[in-house]
Formats: C-alpha cells, sequence, structure tokens
C-alpha cells in the first residue's frame, strides 16, 4: 500500500455518500471510489449470507480499483461482515467499519449515559452496538429500536415533509425511547433526517451520526499508517449497481455537489 492509493467505500445504496462528503472534508487530498449496491437495497431486510457474499464481491471491484482502503460504509454491512471482509482483504487493504468508532466516541464523551440506537432491523438484530457499547462501557444503559422504514423512505425522497414527519414521529414515539439522553443514528442515510429527528426531541437528546466521526477515525488511521496522501488525489468516482435518474438527484443531496454516478456491472 502506498499514499497515493484511494480509499474505497461502500454502502447498500446512497447513504454512505454521508460519510464521502465528511471525508472529503477532512481528507480532500484523497480520492474517494464510492460504491453504492443499489440493485440490492436495502441490506437491513437481508440475511448475513447474502450481505457476505455481497460485501465480497464490491471488495474484489474495490480492490481492482487499488484501494488502500475498503470503508464498510453501512452499518448493517458493518455488523454482519466485518470480521470475514477482514479476514477475506487481508493485508491487500486496510478495513474500517462505521460502528467501532461510533462506540468508541460514545465511551468517551457520554459515558454511563441513557443510549439507544436505531438503525434497520439487520443493524439492531445483530446485536452489534449493544454490546460493544457495553463492552466499552458497562454502566451505560443501552437501547435500540429498528426503524426500517427509514432508509427506503429516504431513498425515494421523502424527506423534509410530512410523511417523513409522520414516519419519524411514529417510530421515535416508541416506548423504548422514553428518557433517553444520547441516540445513535445506527445507518448511514440517518443524518439526511437528524436536524428532523433533533426536533422531535426538541434538541434535548444528543443525536450521534456517524459521518464526521468516522472520516475523523480514517484520518488518525491513515496518519498512524503513514498512508495520507500529501497532494491531491485523482477525480473521485461514483459507481451504483443500478441507476435512475432519481438515483443521482438524490445522491447530490447526499454527498451535498453535483456528481456523476456510473453503472457498474458487477451484478452481471
Amino acid at each position: 500500500m502506498n499514499s497515493s492509493q484511494p480509499i474505497g467505500m461502500f454502502d447498500s445504496g446512497v447513504g454512505g455518500l454521508t460519510v464521502a462528503a465528511a471525508i472529503r472534508q477532512i481528507l480532500p487530498n484523497e480520492q474517494i471510489i464510492y460504491f453504492g449496491d443499489t440493485a440490492h437495497l436495502p441490506y437491513g431486510d437481508k440475511s448475513s449470507e447474502s450481505i457476505v457474499y455481497y460485501s465480497r464481491k464490491i471488495s474484489d471491484f474495490l480492490l481492482e480499483k487499488n484501494s488502500k482502503v475498503i470503508l464498510i460504509a453501512c452499518n448493517t454491512a458493518s455488523a454482519a461482515a466485518y470480521e470475514q471482509i477482514k479476514d477475506y482483504v487481508g493485508d491487500k487493504a486496510l478495513v474500517i467499519n462505521v460502528i467501532d468508532p461510533v462506540v468508541e466516541h460514545i465511551a468517551e464523551f457520554y459515558p454511563g449515559t441513557k443510549t439507544a440506537v436505531i438503525g434497520t432491523k439487520g443493524t439492531i438484530n445483530s446485536g452489534t452496538y449493544q454490546a460493544r457499547l457495553r463492552e466499552k462501557d458497562p454502566d451505560c444503559q443501552v437501547v435500540s429500536l429498528a426503524t426500517p422504514m427509514f432508509v427506503p423512505m429516504i431513498e425515494e425522497g421523502f424527506i423534509f415533509d410530512d410523511i417523513s414527519n409522520a414516519i419519524i414521529r411514529s417510530y421515535l414515539s416508541k416506548p423504548e425511547l422514553k428518557n433517553i439522553e444520547t441516540l445513535i443514528l445506527g445507518c448511514t442515510h440517518y443524518p439526511i433526517i437528524k436536524n428532523q429527528i433533533r426536533k422531535f426531541f426538541n434538541f434535548g437528546v444528543e443525536v450521534i451520526d456517524s459521518a464526521s466521526i468516522v472520516a475523523g477515525h480514517l484520518h488518525n488511521v491513515l496518519s498512524e499508517k503513514k498512508l495520507l496522501n500529501p497532494q491531491k488525489g485523482n477525480e473521485n468516482q461514483f459507481y451504483v449497481s443500478d441507476h435512475t435518474d432519481y438515483f443521482e438527484k438524490i445522491a447530490r443531496i447526499f454527498f451535498e455537489d453535483k456528481i456523476n454516478l456510473i453503472l457498474s456491472d458487477i451484478w452481471k
């Protein structure tokens, strides 16, 4: 590996672009190769075996692009496939997930709080967040809630409107979330509705999204490994496994800039 190689990252859809946007801000010299597996969206209702298969195939694609990092920018895939992908990739690239940096952040800055995790069924049912939070901070109280409608809602563009507010209210009114102090957005799609979620709680709950935390963690890892690119890399590339004009439109909202999505034939 060398510093000029790109950062490879993938998600089930365009939600991981929230992480990509944070990486662009914190690591402006790094080239990003992004893969959104929109053909299999959402991962939250897929089996662990399927997610591991998808993740391996996409990792091969990113390794072919000479990536020095495989960033699993998807909480569901991080929970289901991180260890397998780490073993699969070996020393060909660094493998980073989006769960561990957030757990470390909570343990350091919000110890002993009542913390809730919301995410897809796959993420919540895996128990990964819950187990790692309790391991890092035995004094914390952890509750969790699957919110499976959020991803398709966001991917279909139902944000900042009455429909999204109604769905948010329906989920977040559940008794599991009563009296929480900290809320982890356990899906990289969710930062798009972060302000709506904060407003629901009257801005009285600390809402944590992984984007800037993961980007900061990536910076530290690359710095430690002496893999930070000292000069501006090539243009970022954005691939999807299924393409519609709408995906391109919503992707620009996630990345906060104009981007062109390239249709990949990885599954053909």
